[in-house]
């Protein structure tokens, strides 16, 4: 039988830093998704110019998308014609995006004997909290889209550990989403692990099982940062001050290198070696939110600092140009590992609470999750309300 031929399977431009991530053990996933960079070739294109990976997507992501472009006007008047309720209407669009996602990324799957070339979807955030509701959804949707490179995406809620455990078990591929603390993500690995020692057992194989980990990043320093400038404000001395301003921007690489370090000491010894030596991969640590939020700060310095073996970064696409253009690709991720614990202990010393900070955001991002999900299916019921109208 002839090799099939994808369309990325073009030569690469090697012209920029984001192909040097590669051979640092990093994979660089986009972090965005809509109709217009399918429909003109755009993403297929920054496949090639970008050495992308992958590509994540989440109710946020597709909110912006749907909502805010005329990307899916036509697909939404079909549609309509057919009398789909906003929530299916949304699903089909969803699941249309992510199917030729996929397609497009297959070549880089299949050249990576499925270690890359995934594409995530996330199932509704309403789910957070409902470990057999997030199960279902999830076979749904993987029946739905019905392609190898797909990745459901959960999030690493108190609900969603033992649903992640199971869908790995049954051989899913699994993105476990919003993790801001090392605890948090500690959880999760052990949930990995038991997944692929429970389809062990059951007599399956573990080579095609793929699992990346979601550690968020930047607002990490979002958070603290506001807290550290409230201390320097309300200061007893300028010492005091100074040191809570010099502190600024440290909180989020140093709480991701511990999540790296880790992660190190998990997939070592001897319960990993067993599951390695019948096929079993590492659950990839993949940096999220990793654009810059604050103007103070290198603007790829959430790239730079976390570059290393078996890692992802998902970038948006702001992040992806700016990395392309003047990013220094090097081993980081595991360096100066020592003053990330030495800036998290300072961070305690000064009155910082990184469990409370890490539960907050965890708590908040399910929760924004939530509104962009219902302001994604408002924005399709009143697009599928005016095509039946006529406007």
């Amino acid at each position: 039988m002839a090799e099939t031929k994808h369309p990325t399977d073009a030569v690469r431009d090697e012209g920029n830093p984001l192909h040097e991530l590669h051979a640092l053990g990093q994979s660089v996933w986009l972090d965005y998704i809509r109709r217009g960079i399918l429909d003109n070739g755009e993403l297929e294109e920054m496949i090639r110019r970008y050495d992308l990976r992958g590509v994540t997507s989440n109710p946020s992501i597709f909110e912006q998308a749907i909502g805010d472009s005329t990307d899916y006007d036509d697909a939404v008047g079909e549609l309509a014609a057919s009398q789909a309720g906003a929530s299916a209407a949304y699903e089909s669009l969803a699941v249309e995006d992510i199917r030729r996602a996929c397609d497009l990324f297959r070549g880089v799957y299949d050249r990576a004997e499925g270690q890359d070339g995934f594409v995530s979807l996330e199932v509704s955030p309403e789910l957070a909290h409902d470990t057999q509701g997030t199960l279902d959804e999830a076979r749904r949707l993987r029946e739905a889209v019905d392609r190898p490179n797909l990745m459901i995406k959960v999030p690493g809620t108190e609900a969603g550990i033992p649903a992640i455990e199971q869908l790995l078990a049954d051989g899913f591929n699994v993105n476990i989403t919003l993790l801001f603390s090392v605890k948090n993500y500690e959880q999760v690995m052990e949930a990995y692990l038991r997944g692929l020692e429970r389809r062990q057992q059951a007599g399956q194989p573990l080579d095609r099982v793929a699992s990346v980990a979601s550690f968020f990043v930047s607002r990490v320093d979002s958070a603290v940062d506001a807290q550290l400038e409230k201390l320097a404000c309300s200061a007893a001395d300028d010492g005091q001050a100074a040191l809570a301003r010099a502190m600024s921007g440290k909180a989020a690489v140093a709480n991701a290198k511990l999540a790296y370090e880790r992660f190190a000491q998990v997939f070592s010894g001897a319960r990993w070696e067993r599951l390695a030596s019948a096929g079993a991969r590492v659950q990839r640590p993949l940096w999220a939110s990793t654009s810059t939020k604050s103007a103070a700060y290198r603007d790829v310095i959430y790239v730079e600092e976390l570059i290393g073996p078996h890692t992802v970064n998902t970038m948006p696409l702001n992040t992806v140009e700016a990395f392309a253009d003047h990013g220094v690709a090097r081993r980081t991720v595991d360096q100066d590992v020592e003053a990330a614990h030495q800036d998290l202990r300072t961070l305690a010393d000064l009155g910082i609470d990184m469990d409370a900070v890490t539960d907050q955001l965890q708590r908040e991002g399910v929760d924004k999750f939530i509104k962009s999900f219902r302001e994604l299916i408002g924005s399709v019921e009143s697009k599928l309300a005016r095509v039946a109208q006529g406007a």
